[in-house]
């Protein structure tokens, strides 16, 4: 299943000293990833590759409130394409656990 979806990035505090940023999917996308996801990870996670602009790179996404799942965004991703909390970005999303 390889899609295409704009979101916002949000930072999640996770400790003082650490700062994880995020996109959320679409309620509808989430739904769709749910419903066909016969195999998932520790924390419910499910592999995917993501790309935004010219940066690729294989992660997992995660279930959260609200019934979506967030795609944790690497800092050199958010380095090399210019990325700062509240950017909107468009991604290319394929995944990979069926």
């Amino acid at each position: 299943m390889i899609v295409r979806f704009d979101g916002d990035v949000f930072r999640w505090e996770a400790r003082s000293d650490s700062d994880w940023y995020f996109v959320a999917l679409p309620p509808e996308l989430s739904a769709d990833i749910r419903e066909t996801q016969t195999f998932r990870r520790g924390f419910g996670g499910v592999r995917v590759e993501a790309t935004i602009g010219g940066s690729s790179w294989r992660t997992s996404i995660f279930p959260q409130a609200g019934d979506v799942y967030v795609l944790p965004l690497k800092r050199a991703v958010r380095d090399a394409e210019g990325i700062d909390p509240g950017a909107s970005v468009e991604v290319d999303l394929d995944v990979l656990d069926a």
